[in-house]
């Protein structure tokens, strides 16, 4: 089959890796250790802390973070069991079971637009295999572009889209994509938590939402090369579990505050090429696994030397998104950082950045009397010096 050139992702002046940085990055995950993509959750996660150097270098060259933090004696148990694997995998085969045509049926009702609802045998489902992640991302734009122009109904079954992140390319795979008759897309996102009278956990959704965001925005880079620029809907159809059943149910879920912040927040990360230009010479993330395939025999203090090179910005929402949280927030706490403490509480603080000068501001024994943060703190302390007097002089007279 021969490949649109249209397809492919848009080449911009000087964000094409080149040879000598996909090598260096293969030298920081060491010989013959393939690299691990960057997925829509890893990137939600970045954009959600654009300032962390240390996991845009890590992702950005493919680094397997778990077993790093592993290596360095700080594991986090990321991941879901394997029975939620296997209900998860059933209740999507169930989705989209008949070709889709239960998937396009929800959706259908859930807009609520007054278009015909879609007969049987009206769904499209378009071969997306090709060799590669590049054939498979171009054959994706090429089944998009034909279902628009049918004007049918059509579902990609785990499309491949591409998205230039920092100047290294990731290849996301979204459950499905749903071309409408109109020639406008929506986004899919098939979860497995539960949907319990019509709602589900916020926290989970808003998840769904920021991942579903990065598969929109890689969605709108497709649109933007295609003839007809169809478009591409904000909304994205969120499928759970019903009630406590295995029947799906559905909403669709507003994306675009997530879009917007996900857009300007990726827009904003360093690129990998110059993180890794500054590292010292011979820095290396290679575990030296054994011959088991999973026991690191490189030493822990080699391997945190190499980490440490690279700035990190820890903060407590990184113990959900990052398999390197648990040792960075040990840092952090080691350093006296009070961005452990929260990115709230370290805004307020202006330029004190360690807990040890916040005490010394609060007690009067350092700090610009004239700065508000310090100003606070002295009240504060004093406010507390003055409840635990009366606390005091209370007991002592009841006594």
């Amino acid at each position: 089959m021969t490949r649109s050139l249209d397809s492919r992702p848009p080449a911009r002046p000087g964000t094409a890796a080149p040879t000598a940085l996909r090598q260096r990055l293969a030298e920081l995950r060491g010989p013959d250790v393939p690299a691990r993509p960057l997925d829509a959750r890893a990137l939600a996660a970045l954009a959600a802390n654009p300032g962390c150097r240390r996991r845009m270098l890590l992702d950005g060259a493919g680094i397997d973070k778990g077993a790093l933090a592993k290596a360095l004696g700080a594991p986090a148990a990321f991941g879901q069991s394997q029975f939620a694997l296997v209900r998860g995998h059933s209740f999507e085969q169930r989705v989209k079971a008949d070709g889709g045509a239960a998937l396009i049926r929800l959706l259908h009702e859930r807009l609520g637009d007054g278009s015909p609802a879609p007969e049987p045998g009206s769904v499209d489902a378009p071969d997306l295999c090709a060799a590669g992640p590049e054939g498979r991302t171009a054959r994706t734009a090429l089944a998009l572009r034909e279902a628009t122009a049918a004007g049918r109904w059509a579902l990609l079954d785990h499309p491949l889209l591409a998205l230039r992140i920092a100047g290294t390319p990731a290849y996301l795979e979204p459950d499905a994509v749903v071309v409408h008759p109109d020639g406008s897309w929506t986004v899919v996102e098939i979860k497995s938590f539960a949907m319990i009278d019509g709602a589900a956990h916020a926290t989970k959704v808003g998840a769904a939402a920021r991942q579903a965001a990065v598969y929109v925005l890689a969605l709108e880079e497709v649109a933007a090369r295609t003839e007809d620029l169809p478009r591409v809907h904000a909304r994205v159809l969120l499928v759970c579990p019903k009630d406590f059943s295995n029947l799906p149910a559905a909403e669709l879920v507003d994306v675009r505050k997530q879009l917007a912040t996900t857009r300007r927040q990726l827009g904003r990360l360093a690129r990998v090429e110059d993180i890794a230009a500054a590292l010292p010479e011979g820095t290396t993330f290679d575990l030296c696994l054994a011959e088991d395939g999973r026991t690191a025999t490189r030493p822990a203090g080699q391997l945190l030397e190499a980490v440490e090179c690279v700035e990190a910005a820890y903060a407590p929402e990184c113990l959900a998104a990052c398999e390197l949280a648990f040792h960075c927030r040990a840092r952090a706490r080691e350093a006296g950082a009070v961005e452990s403490l929260g990115r709230g509480l370290r805004g307020e603080l202006g330029g004190l950045t360690t807990v040890g000068a916040v005490l010394s501001a609060a007690l009067g024994g350092a700090g610009d009397p004239e700065d508000p943060a310090v100003a606070a703190l002295r009240r504060a302390a004093a406010l507390r010096a003055e409840a635990l007097a009366s606390a005091g002089t209370g007991t002592e007279a009841a006594v």
